[in-house]
């Protein structure tokens, strides 16, 4: 690592961050370099407040205070060496810890950081006499670094609050039974299950023969995937219908979760162009300043008739303390860590400070509709059946869609509870971005969109490709039996979210695997610049 100027890096808001482990029981692996602030950062200390665990800084704030009230309000001052005595306490209390840090640094020759130059002013201070400006600097400072240590804890625990999303726990098959363990300690080629509701653990082959899986929390894409024996199935997924058994494939530490993780939590190690630019900058203005502070203190020696070293050495402590770079220095990559943590309060994850500086030069935004622009809470709106009974049409498509976990699947069947009769589906089969087909009955029955309809030839009627709902239609025996309208509701802020990216003069563009009509629907009461519908996934790809 190297060492820079006013020690950014020792920072807790510009070196890698949060190396602890978000999974509880985990060790902290927390680095312990020269570069650490030994300031308690961490706001893991949940038994006692923050004022609490800087009672140092407080009761030396309390008597600096009380020197300077009864100084210059009551003109009263105290004997030199308990006003000494007193002062030193105070200055002890506040400033250890960087008198500390300061000595570290400079017995291993780096003497331009800001320990080093806040412990040579108001070291000063105290040499001329000036003990409770020396206090004063000393309390001030450390209350800044206080304040920036609450404002770095409060953004690593947002970061670490949207990350956890590993378990704690994973059941195991072993020695002919299962076993409730810890995911650490799992080994490869051992075989987890995974029960509906519960998160995968670990990366793997699934052994069962199908399964669909919620993968948001590592796609973002709301529809679940339904994988089949064989396939991957990665850490971070959410098991939805059926028990499951998965063979493991890489070690906890090794997964794509974990691998996801440990590059968010490293997000303010990847500095912006702004961050790069002032760390080089104080690397030269330090040492300056520093050198300029001297000069002002011994050059006047040589010009002045009236030269009083205790007095240029003030005027040179006082130069060393405004002109050190540390407000310059710190700000700039607190800010980027302040920005990062704020936006993870809100659910976004940047990569790193170069990726805040990106989106300023953001000109459009793509977007998914269903679940991003609307809740994908679905309902059933009309039943239309054609030649078969409303009941009969109902009792086909339930059938199929009781094993999708797809929404429009969950709202058929929510909406076909009140049905005595059931029916039986087998060989069923989902057709990304089509829909389901299956037997029913010894019959062959279809549930998707127009484009599952032209896939297998089923004539429909026309008039449903301007349908602005969202259509699932029923076809038995290749033979049209009717459709099932099913409409979503717009969030409450999606209006003004687009209005806003319009203030921001950015171009909106939705893509969608819904049919165009209803994407267009739904961009002209958004007001959404250009809206493309009827996508698979890769044709999502293509268009951006």
């Amino acid at each position: 690592m190297n060492k820079e100027c006013c020690d950014t890096e020792s920072k807790e808001a510009d070196k890698p961050a949060l190396k602890n482990r978000t999974s509880k029981g985990h060790r902290h692996d927390r680095r312990e370099d020269d570069h650490d602030h030994d300031h308690d950062h961490g706001s893991g200390d949940g038994s006692r407040p923050s004022w609490l665990r800087h009672w140092n800084l407080l009761v030396a704030l309390f008597i600096l205070v009380v020197l300077l009230v009864a100084e210059y309000a009551f003109d009263s001052h105290l004997p030199d060496p308990f006003s000494f005595l007193v002062n030193v306490f105070a200055f002890l209390l506040a400033g250890w810890n960087v008198l500390r840090l300061a000595w570290r640094k400079a017995v291993r020759g780096d003497i331009f950081n800001e320990f080093v130059l806040m412990s040579v002013a108001t070291l000063g201070a105290f040499y001329i006499g000036e003990y409770s400006e020396g206090v004063a600097v000393m309390v001030f400072y450390s209350i800044g670094e206080w304040f920036q240590d609450s404002a770095v804890s409060r953004a690593k625990a947002s970061i670490k609050a949207l990350l956890d999303i590993r378990p704690d726990e994973v059941t195991v098959s072993r020695g002919g039974g299962t076993q409730v363990v810890k995911p650490a300690d799992v080994s490869m080629g051992e075989h987890i299950v995974v029960k509906p509701g519960e998160k995968v653990a670990l990366d793997g082959d699934l052994i069962s023969e199908k399964s669909s899986f919620n993968t948001a929390a590592l796609t973002g894409e709301s529809k679940p995937d339904t994988k089949h024996k064989g396939e991957k199935i990665l850490a971070g997924m959410i098991n939805l219908n059926t028990v499951s058994e998965v063979e493991v494939t890489a070690l906890f530490k090794d997964s794509k979760l974990s691998k996801i993780l440990e590059m968010v939590q490293d997000a303010t190690a990847r500095k912006s162009q702004t961050q790069l630019f002032i760390s080089k900058f104080a690397r030269v203005y330090t040492p300056i300043v520093f050198f300029l502070a001297l000069a002002l203190v011994v050059v006047p020696y040589f010009f002045a008739a009236d030269y009083i070293f205790n007095d240029w050495l003030y005027r040179g402590l006082v130069f060393l303390v405004i002109s050190c770079p540390c407000a310059l220095v710190v700000s700039i990559p607190l800010g980027y860590f302040g920005g990062i943590g704020l936006a993870s309060r809100n659910g976004i994850l940047f990569k790193g400070g170069n990726f805040l500086d990106v989106m300023t030069k953001v000109n459009t935004v793509v977007m998914d509709k269903t679940g991003t622009l609307t809740k994908g809470v679905f309902e059933v709106q009309q039943v239309i059946p054609a030649g078969i009974s409303e009941a009969g049409l109902l009792r086909y498509a339930v059938a199929l869609e009781k094993n999708s976990t797809h929404p429009v699947g969950k709202a058929i069947v929510g909406y076909a509870s009140r049905l005595a009769e059931e029916a039986a589906a087998s060989e069923v089969e989902e057709i990304a971005g089509h829909g389901l087909k299956g037997n029913v009955e010894g019959k062959r029955v279809l549930a998707g969109n127009v484009k599952l309809m032209q896939m297998y030839g089923i004539a429909y009627p026309a008039e449903l490709n301007e349908v602005f709902d969202t259509l699932v239609i029923i076809a038995v025996n290749d033979a049209y039996a009717g459709y099932i309208s099913i409409a979503d509701e717009l969030k409450e802020d999606a209006k003004r979210a687009v209005d806003a990216m319009h203030d921001m003069h950015l171009k909106t563009v939705m893509l969608s695997g819904d049919k165009q009509s209803v994407v267009d629907k739904v961009a002209a009461e958004l007001g959404i610049d250009a809206a493309y519908g009827d996508l698979l996934p890769e044709d999502k790809v293509r268009k951006v």
